[in-house]
């Protein structure tokens, strides 16, 4: 696909990255020439110099054939030009990063009138990711498919946890009978897909998805279940932290902010009349602690800069506030302070660059299954996905052990007709399903590609049912 992104921040940098690895053809357009520079060193990408919103630069770059446009510069004017202009000559697909709360009061006049097709607010995207982190403290990691109704968490194993040591298929029938698989492990930076002979082992990050009864039960099980959340003391005060504490209020949680500027503070006291909001430099030990920092629920490390934020994340941890979240765009240092304890680290670019990627792939696959979610699993190439089977897919009815599927596939859950099926050999894709694989090593553009077919292949003429008539493999 010919994509333009326009921007080459930390965004736009990270799709253009993301998506020439997938060989679409890249055009990154961006006022400064030494960010151009860097891209056009490390990427596959065709760069052009100039102000995104401008026609001709549009023209230059190829909008008048491009099938999608991402407008992800720091300015949302900016953005809205680039996909209104974009639209007019002919982009098939126009996504616009737009922060401003005031532009989208009428979420579908303001993108039917401005030419956007996808509106992104990674800022309110990551305030919701990390109440929810705050609603089931004892998870490092969680995301959602089929509108919250499946829940996919990620945890530390340790020494002493019941289920270490022992392959996966020995597990007692109080855990087998819980509706949840254990769909992924990452060990030393490399993701596994287990299978019952897997052997969890301590410090293994360990991938849980299931219904969120069964997902919540089993980390009673394991003794992790904490308490709820009350008092939550957040460093930083820009826009996620106001989304933030927006939501925060609402589930009665007390919000303390720390923000350095004095104007931010009376604009968030304004905005945010139940949260306490405190001038001061929420890196300064001696503030933390005079305001009560060992005493909270949850600490949230906010402000503009990751190595800020994971100092004094790791100082909350030290005070032992039992939730600590911090915000860090820079993934070379995300491994480092996970094998420090912190494991709720969030990246709003990496939000942004999932939801834009999960698009382009269903615009690839416009006439197969339709993909309505993505994760990236880990740091190694991992995802989960969830597909609604159509009538394009094959081998509706079989069996999945009748199946042969890619190695590193896992059919995780099934949604059939509502319920939440965590599948056996004996379960079966059904037109209408919705079902959710993780992948390992392979970029899945539709729920056909988990199947192995190639025997087929290779066998010529040959029929799937000649085939088992024989024994063989499928």
């Amino acid at each position: 696909m010919n994509i333009i992104i326009v921007g080459d921040g930390k965004v736009g940098y990270t799709l253009a990255e993301l998506l020439s690895q997938e060989d679409h053809n890249i055009t990154i357009v961006d006022n400064n020439s030494e960010a151009l520079r860097k891209a056009d060193d490390a990427l596959d990408v065709m760069c052009v110099k100039g102000n995104g919103a401008s026609i001709s630069v549009l023209k230059e770059a190829g909008a008048e054939h491009a099938d999608v446009l991402i407008a992800a510069t720091s300015l949302d004017e900016v953005n809205m030009v680039c996909c209104l202009n974009a639209k007019h000559l002919g982009t098939s697909f126009t996504v616009a990063r737009v922060r401003n709360v005031e532009y989208t009061v009428d979420v579908n006049a303001f993108k039917r009138d401005m030419g956007i097709d996808l509106l992104i607010n990674p800022e309110r995207a990551t305030a919701v990711e990390i109440a929810r982190l705050l609603r089931f403290p004892s998870a490092a990691n969680i995301e959602t498919f089929y509108r919250g109704r499946v829940e996919l968490m990620s945890f530390r194993a340790r020494e002493g946890d019941f289920f270490l040591g022992q392959p996966l298929s020995n597990l007692s029938d109080r855990v087998k009978g819980l509706p949840i698989l254990f769909c992924a492990a990452d060990r030393n930076g490399q993701v596994i897909i287990p299978d019952g002979s897997f052997v969890p082992q301590a410090e293994d990050r360990i991938y849980l998805i299931g219904a969120p009864v069964g997902v919540h039960e089993f980390f009673k099980l394991i003794g992790r279940y904490a308490s709820h959340i009350r008092n939550v003391f957040v460093v930083g005060g820009g826009r996620i932290s106001y989304y933030l504490a927006s939501i925060l209020e609402r589930m009665n949680m007390r919000v303390k902010i720390v923000e350095l500027k004095e104007a931010r503070c009376r604009q968030l006291s304004e905005f945010l009349p139940h949260s306490l909001i405190i001038m001061g430099d929420g890196t300064d030990q001696e503030l933390l602690e005079s305001e009560n920092l060992g005493e909270s629920d949850a600490f949230v490390a906010l402000t503009d800069r990751d190595e800020d934020n994971l100092i004094i994340s790791l100082y909350a941890m030290q005070r032992e506030v039992p939730k600590v979240v911090a915000k860090c765009n820079r993934q070379n240092y995300t491994g480092i302070v996970r094998h420090l304890g912190l494991e709720s680290v969030i990246s709003p670019k990496l939000f942004t660059a999932n939801q834009i990627l999960q698009i382009v792939r269903g615009r690839q696959n416009s006439k197969g299954s339709v993909m309505n979610t993505l994760y990236k699993i880990g740091d190694s190439g991992a995802e989960a996905m969830e597909f609604v089977v159509n009538q394009t897919t094959r081998h509706l009815g079989t069996p999945l052990k009748d199946l042969h599927l890619k190695k590193g596939i896992l059919v995780a859950v099934i949604i059939h007709q509502g319920r939440t099926i965590i599948p056996e050999g004996s379960s079966t894709i059904e037109m209408g399903d919705t079902v959710i694989i993780i992948s390992s090593g392979h970029g899945i553009l539709d729920i056909n590609d988990i199947f192995d077919d190639s025997l087929l292949e290779r066998r010529g003429d040959n029929s799937e049912e000649d085939l088992l008539d024989r024994g063989l493999e499928l």
